[in-house]
């Protein structure tokens, strides 16, 4: 999901920015198309599209290029004679403010003379928030808000719940047996679903800025943490990110010799000699208080959000899905199941306490229920937090 449009896979809840709700325009329905294609390259920013307008026709389209690269109304505008055109594009044109590296969005349109703007939605970013649209409108550019807003709240789900909130937006993935266990009571896991549903995983992976996992995934499995959607690690690997409160993995972990950065979760009370060891195999350590159940997960995810990690795949295990859920930290859900049943015994998929009540029982929204044969996926959103709150 990360939206309710097809994997990347999309859709999602009905959002209002300035009155407005509507289907996307078909120039608005190009922008976000090319706003899907940068989806997974644009590291901690949004991904964007952009598309110029004259006489009902694209004339130029343009997408936020990576690693910080131009934004998609720049791109877009590039290169062409743009007067009296109109601009459509999936997030509010940014504006100048202190550390930005690139021209401004909203200088470069109107500089190329553009007659109207119209903008899917808002953008959240403090930086922004309202003032990319005034500029435009004082530069005497008309400016409309709204059109193919529920399809932009979808797709930029992730993105808004980091600029509003401060933290990464968290995707909680298991594949598990028809009677929710991650692997037998041995710990074997291997292959509970099939290599569709495995590479549909790795898609989604690719998609985030980071994979987090808990050390006993680590220390069962030696995983690689990668991103290897159609077998071919990604482009853009995600970071890696390891909850270790006790200082359990070891620096020859599979993790630490993997292309991409790998940052290590840990507790103040962590051995001191273990820290120093993380840090000689290149991991970025990270302290936060000890709680219950690992470390701080407020604290954790804080810290990640400062570092510019917008969206996160936890992959578990169960104790770490269970304190993420506890925690009202989870946003979405990506349950493969698979057609065996593996026991009580088994290890469970979510660590969770249970309520007294089924009437009580955590339910996601908005469900999709996907075949994957022979596995199947079941995807939803969860949590408190809604967007455009």
């Amino acid at each position: 999901m990360q939206g309710r449009e097809e994997p990347q896979r999309g859709g999602g809840e009905a959002a209002s920015y300035n009155g407005l709700v509507t289907n996307p325009s078909p120039p608005m329905q190009i922008a976000l198309d090319a706003a899907r294609k940068a989806r997974g390259t644009t590291s901690f920013t949004a991904w964007v599209g952009a598309a110029v307008v004259r006489d009902g026709n694209a004339v130029s389209v343009g997408q936020t290029l990576p690693g910080g690269g131009a934004h998609a109304e720049a791109m877009a505008l590039s290169g062409i004679d743009a007067r009296g055109a109109d601009l459509y594009t999936v997030l509010e044109p940014c504006v100048a403010f202190p550390g930005k590296r690139n021209p401004p969005c909203t200088g470069v349109i109107i500089q190329a003379g553009v007659r109207r703007v119209v903008v899917a939605l808002l953008d959240p970013d403090p930086n922004v928030s309202g003032r990319g649209t005034a500029l435009l409108r004082a530069a005497g550019i008309e400016v409309e808000i709204g059109d193919g807003a529920e399809a932009a709240t979808a797709l930029l789900r992730p993105y808004l719940r980091h600029r509003q909130t401060g933290v990464p937006y968290v995707i909680a993935k298991f594949a598990a047996s028809l009677d929710g266990r991650t692997g037998t009571a041995s710990g074997d896991s291997k292959w509970i679903t099939g290599e569709t549903a495995r590479d549909v995983a790795h898609q989604q992976r690719a998609l985030a800025d980071a994979v987090m996992a808990g050390s006993g995934t680590v220390l069962a499995d030696d995983p690689a943490l990668t991103a290897r959607p159609g077998g071919e690690l990604a482009a853009r690997p995600p970071i890696r990110v390891v909850v270790d409160a006790r200082g359990r993995i070891s620096p020859a972990a599979r993790i630490f010799s993997e292309p991409g950065s790998t940052f290590v979760a840990t507790s103040y009370d962590a051995p001191a000699a273990w820290k120093r060891e993380m840090a000689a195999v290149g991991a970025t350590v990270i302290e936060c208080e000890p709680a219950a159940q690992g470390v701080n997960l407020d604290q954790l995810l804080a810290a990640l959000g400062k570092r510019g990690i917008i969206s996160i795949w936890a992959e578990g295990g169960g104790t770490l899905l269970g304190s993420l859920f506890e925690g009202d930290h989870v946003d979405e859900v990506w349950a493969f199941l698979a057609p065996v049943i593996i026991g009580s015994d088994g290890l469970p998929a979510v660590a969770l306490r249970s309520p007294r009540t089924v009437s009580e029982a955590l339910r996601l929204r908005e469900p999709v229920i996907e075949p994957l044969p022979p596995d199947v996926l079941i995807r939803g959103y969860t949590g408190s937090w809604h967007p455009g709150r």
